[in-house]
């Protein structure tokens, strides 16, 4: 599943190529994806100016005069900025067809993505209004994580998963900040000390911006914008690593299933 770093490259890449650009004709050729698309999508947006491309955890947001298109990539999804005319995908779902002969176009294999509507603030939408700060703002420090972490049993790599508690930390960068945090991933949310959540706190900014400078993690089904992957996947320290040396002591990475998800850490340099 894209990550924040890879949302944020897609948003980078995609915003020369559309703001200002005035949208004449959006083809849906698949409403099904996790939420049905809306129907009326089409005649809403067509004539429609994009004005920004702005990032909210790992939705994306086309921000136009009468509202904002919504996408959220799920498990496989893509965007493209192709000619127009170049024929679709099986799973080519939505084209928004631009004045300049160019389109924006969305594939997702397996559908868990979303293309919705916001005619209000797309902030408050049921989807994004109980997100948590955003990871590389100044809301997110320390004392933030320490306060929130009060009484909670559930694992510290859970914990900063929880889209309400940091808004849009997966699986992959969860792993990678905690590393050099020096914080296992399975213990106790409630047990970490502020000191070792300012650790922490740093090491998610940290890790998040070089990601995000790499363009985004190597997966099967990510891409960029322009079709190009993402080169932080030769940076990771444990993800995807169990039973290979850690890079800092020479122990073997221990990979462990935690809330339905593989954890990777160092058991000597994470206690």
């Amino acid at each position: 599943m894209p990550e924040l770093p890879e949302v944020e490259t897609i948003r980078c890449g995609l915003e020369p190529l559309v703001v200002g650009r005035k949208i004449v004709e959006v083809i849906l050729r698949n409403r099904s994806l996790r939420w049905p698309v809306p129907a009326e999508l089409p005649g809403i947006v067509r004539g429609q100016v994009v004005r920004s491309v702005e990032r909210r955890a790992k939705y994306l947001m086309l921000r136009c005069q009468a509202g904002s298109i919504i996408l959220h990539l799920g498990m496989t999804g893509r965007l493209r900025i192709l000619p127009a005319a170049t024929h679709p995908g099986k799973h080519d779902h939505a084209d928004f067809i631009f004045e300049n002969g160019t389109c924006l176009r969305f594939c997702d294999p397996r559908r868990f993505g979303a293309l919705l509507w916001s005619a209000a603030d797309p902030l408050q939408h049921p989807l994004l209004i109980e997100s948590g700060p955003e990871p590389l703002s100044a809301a997110l420090n320390g004392d933030y994580l320490y306060e929130r972490a009060r009484g909670r049993k559930i694992s510290v790599k859970q914990f900063i998963m929880d889209h309400k508690v940091v808004s849009g930390v997966g699986n992959i960068y969860a792993s990678e900040s905690l590393f050099p945090a020096g914080i296992n991933p399975l213990a106790a949310a409630g047990k970490i000390s502020r000191t070792r959540y300012q650790r922490l706190a740093a090491a998610i900014k940290k890790t998040l911006r070089k990601a995000i400078a790499a363009g985004g993690t190597t997966l099967k089904d990510f891409q960029g914008a322009s079709g190009e992957p993402g080169y932080f996947q030769l940076k990771l320290k444990v993800y995807g690593r169990a039973g290979e040396p850690c890079y800092v002591c020479g122990r073997r990475v221990r990979c462990q299933r935690s809330g339905q998800r593989s954890t990777f850490y160092c058991p000597q340099c994470q206690r």
